[in-house]
């Protein structure tokens, strides 16, 4: 199970998501089961827990245990899945954002800059929109704002017309086929590079920061009142989205303010900073180096 995906943050997001043992939670990202497994440990026989993943790999560490359901859906359908067993209101939402280690390591899914593989990222393998497509179809405009906004690359125009450029004689069809176009990068800013530009294309292909909102968004709708939100991130866009919606609810533009400039707000932060891994998780899981967690209590 561990090797399927090494849980982040794994005690601190459950001792903060699990108030009531008798209650219902959500698991929104189930990969390796890890923080699921976590989770059964803490509830009493009469807890519940619903787990969403639509990675059809992922259905493979299913946990035999009858308190427990998976759920092979994006967590975009969050409310209305939970409305097809019955579940109106949940204690408890944990969501572990980000690509699973099994993603990363499953070469021919294209997610990892360290092998060949073809250019696919797609979370959810049934879907059309994949890398190939997101290089090789979209518009120069198009393709400039995936990098500037998604991977905030600063060149990004320039590399969407280098893209277009290359194209045109012939297709980009794998990891090696789009790291050769940037082979005149300095060494010390490959990894950087790298590693920005693939997660623009990841983000873009799922839709990740869309699917992210309307998740939080419904996170919200299902909590009872006191009912916990827990979101732990791994990049910068999607930590200002959660740290924004537990501030206020919204993800732009500022709340409407009474004559004393106080706002309602949606959730009690337990912490006003983020969580962030030890020296020593980081050190036993190099993924978590960027990892930061928040929990809202639903007011």
């Amino acid at each position: 199970m561990s090797e399927y995906h090494n849980p982040v943050l794994l005690k601190q997001s459950v001792d903060d998501l699990v108030t009531n043992p008798d209650g219902i939670f959500v698991d929104c990202t189930f990969g390796g089961g890890g923080h699921s497994k976590e989770i059964l440990d803490r509830l009493s026989e009469k807890g519940k827990l619903y787990a969403f993943d639509q990675d059809l790999d992922a259905l493979k560490n299913t946990i035999d245990d009858t308190r427990f359901t998976l759920v092979n859906q994006n967590f975009r359908f969050l409310e209305n899945s939970l409305l097809m067993y019955g579940v109106a209101k949940v204690d408890g939402v944990l969501a572990d954002l980000g690509v699973s280690s099994h993603q990363f390591d499953e070469a021919t899914r294209g997610f990892s800059t360290r092998n060949n593989a073809p250019l696919d990222m797609r979370m959810n393998v049934m879907q059309s929109l994949d890398a190939k497509k997101v290089i090789n179809e979209y518009e120069e405009d198009a393709l400039a704002d995936v990098f500037y906004y998604y991977g905030e690359l600063r060149e990004a125009r320039k590399l969407a017309r280098d893209i277009v450029r290359h194209r045109t004689v012939k297709s980009i069809n794998t990891t090696e086929d789009l790291k050769k176009l940037f082979s005149f990068l300095p060494p010390h800013k490959v990894n950087k590079f790298y590693a920005q530009l693939f997660q623009a294309i990841r983000i873009e292909v799922n839709q990740e920061l869309e699917v992210l909102k309307e998740m939080l968004v419904q996170a919200y709708n299902v909590l009872k009142p006191g009912g916990r939100l827990v979101v732990i991130s791994y990049h910068s866009l999607e930590d200002r989205l959660v740290k924004r919606f537990l501030k206020n609810g919204m993800f732009e533009g500022e709340p409407q303010r009474d004559i004393y400039g106080n706002y309602e707000k949606a959730f009690e932060l337990v912490k006003s900073k983020a969580i962030i891994p030890d020296d020593k998780e980081i050190e036993e899981n190099s993924r978590a180096r960027s990892a930061k967690m928040r929990t809202g209590i639903k007011l």
